[in-house]
């Protein structure tokens, strides 16, 4: 898919693994369409960044989980463009229990719906209302950006990090990829990217990561065939290969662990054998 010129709606990019993936599709040529919400500091970085109308570029402030707000979002795409080749779906809301703790306790009598409404239902509403822009195109592709946490929950080394509604909304995407891929064929392509522990989300540069002992971080990272954490970049460009350049490739989840998944207890030594 020849990128130059089309244009993407990136969530997230206040922050993070979003704002990688905007300016690495904005090196590419892409415009952008950029909502953010909350997050002030962040946003101040976006707008000096991205704002101004430079190169085309669209800022949006948009609560994501409402559905008029995402339509109102939807309009001004059309108003302003009048298609979408790119949907990069990358929305999320996880409480992590070494920082939050139990669901039961009062600062989190709105967790469970926020990481639902956030991770799941928010993904839903940008899809299902970007659809009709997506078709305008011969080509088009969407991103889900999902976690390990849908396959892991709160097992292992990582239980540390993974609330119980982050993980089940994560498992939710991936029924969602195989869904929308078959609604958007043959002209919109959509695929999962499920990432494992990366720096700013699940890993260094966390209030999570930050509290977890030595032994912890260190269980984690053994459990991690490669011995470390992704970075934003490697993210950012596993999202430039499934847009660019996998146009075969729909309905499935690319993993970007780290081998996270199969990492763990290594095989036995093979034996010899009594024949």
């Amino acid at each position: 898919m020849i990128i130059a010129g089309k244009r993407a709606l990136v969530l997230g990019a206040t922050r993070g693994i979003g704002r990688a993936v905007a300016r690495n599709l904005a090196s590419q040529g892409v415009r952008l369409i950029l909502p953010w919400l909350d997050w002030p500091e962040s946003v101040a970085e976006l707008r000096e960044e991205f704002g101004g109308g430079r190169d085309g570029h669209l800022l949006v402030r948009t609560d994501l989980r409402l559905a008029s707000e995402v339509a109102e979002l939807m309009a001004v795409i059309d108003e302003r463009f009048g298609r979408l080749e790119i949907v990069v779906n990358n929305i999320e809301r996880g409480g992590m229990p070494v920082l939050h703790g139990g669901y039961g306790r009062e600062v989190n009598r709105d967790q469970w719906r926020l990481e639902m409404e956030t991770t799941l239902h928010a993904k839903w509403l940008v899809f299902d209302q970007a659809l009709p822009l997506l078709r305008r195109s011969e080509a088009a592709a969407v991103v889900n950006i999902s976690s390990i946490a849908g396959m892991v929950g709160r097992s292992g080394p990582a239980g540390f990090l993974f609330n119980d509604g982050y993980a089940a909304a994560n498992r939710g995407v991936s029924s969602l990829t195989e869904t929308w891929a078959r609604i958007g064929a043959p002209t919109i392509r959509v695929n999962e990217l499920m990432l494992g522990l990366i720096d700013s989300r699940h890993g260094p540069g966390t209030r999570g990561w930050d509290l977890l002992s030595e032994e912890q971080r260190r269980d984690l990272l053994h459990h991690t065939l490669l011995r470390r954490t992704g970075t934003p970049e490697e993210v950012a460009r596993a999202v430039l290969f499934l847009i660019r350049d996998a146009d075969f490739l729909t309905g499935s989840v690319l993993r970007l662990d780290g081998g996270y998944m199969v990492g763990g207890e290594a095989p036995a030594v093979m034996p010899d054998g009594s024949l």
